[in-house]
């Protein structure tokens, strides 16, 4: 096999059988379900055992650069598909695959993903059951492009909604905001700002599944990327019809996004984060949330930021660390391109 990518290797031909028999099926080669055929087949049986509703979601990762402090673009694309269907209510089972590679990529490169991919996959018992390859001319995309979709079940009982917040709700994030973005800005080259900023991309399926399990009954979660943690609050004030009042100072920023955010004018609140998410629980369960929250790896940071205090038109309110009152709106465009 040659040590970079080719057209031939997207041709259907025998460079493309030897790419992904050298590739691709000894990385996925614990998936039970992979034929090598156009589809994976699944069981009814086995998404019956977990919940009453499928929950099918797909996303395409073409951040820049592909290798970045605390991940890469494989992780990014396995993790981020994953918390789409967590912050559903969903169990992720099952995922596909699709790549687009650019004409002399570096196969060592491919495998780095690849590689990544797996152990993310691995790490939150998801398996991927099918893909697609293929390859572009050089200059018509850059290095490689990803799409993964996913498939999990919502168990019965759960009806997490982004329309669901009431007025007396709490607001939680599972962490401190901005890293990812702040780790991608740090990583490109032309910036060149030294700051030991990691990506924040991890599962949350485990802990999503913690937080159900005390508190079935959550109204609204979404995690917090594009847009940040800004965006995510207007959605689900926009959709739930309701003012939502959040207090900076308990809005958890590292010191190190700080820094970025002031040097370069970014507001943490609208970078993105690829491992943190925004839960809406009833005031009644909210401490039983928290608890169980900061009892796994992934929330040992969560704190409440905020609260729902009216159900009357939609706003998201901020009181700042001086005591004013700051209106948070949506982004009118995108603080930084390909950020995921």
């Amino acid at each position: 096999m040659k040590e970079i990518i080719t057209l031939a290797h997207g041709a259907g031909g025998k460079a493309m059988e030897s790419l992904i028999q050298q590739v691709f099926v000894p990385a996925f080669h614990g998936v039970e379900h992979a034929v090598l055929e156009d589809q994976a087949r699944i069981p009814m049986r086995l998404l019956a055992e977990h919940g009453d509703r499928l929950a099918f979601t797909t996303d395409s990762y073409v951040v820049d650069p592909i290798f970045f402090p605390g991940g890469d673009i494989g992780m990014l694309a396995v993790n981020g598909t994953i918390n789409d269907l967590a912050v559903g209510g969903a169990m992720p089972l099952y995922m596909s695959c699709a790549m687009v590679l650019e004409e002399g990529l570096p196969i060592e490169i491919l495998q780095r993903v690849v590689n990544s991919m797996v152990e993310a996959a691995n790490a939150a018992q998801v398996s991927i059951v099918t893909g697609d390859t293929k390859v572009v001319p050089r200059g018509q995309c850059d290095k490689l492009y990803i799409n993964t979709t996913g498939i999990g079940v919502i168990n019965s009982g759960v009806q997490i909604s982004s329309q669901r917040a009431c007025k007396g709700d709490v607001i939680i994030v599972n962490g401190s905001v901005g890293d990812h973005g702040a780790a991608i800005v740090s990583a490109r080259t032309d910036l060149k700002l030294e700051a030991s900023i990691q990506s924040d991309t991890q599962s949350l399926s485990e802990l999503v599944q913690i937080m159900l399990r005390v508190c079935p009954d959550i109204h609204c979660m979404r995690d917090a990327t594009r847009g940040g943690v800004a965006a995510v609050l207007n959605e689900l004030a926009d959709a739930s019809r309701c003012t939502m009042y959040v207090d900076e100072k308990s809005i958890p920023v590292s010191p190190d996004v700080r820094g970025v955010c002031e040097i370069l004018g970014f507001d943490p609140l609208y970078l993105a984060n690829e491992g943190k998410l925004i839960a809406i629980v009833p005031e009644s369960a909210a401490e039983l949330v928290l608890c169980a929250m900061r009892q796994h790896p992934s929330g040992a940071g969560s704190v409440v930021i905020g609260q729902v205090v009216d159900q009357q038109g939609s706003a998201v309110v901020m009181e700042t660390q001086f005591g004013a009152k700051r209106v948070i709106n949506r982004l009118v465009g995108e603080q930084l391109p390909r950020i995921c």
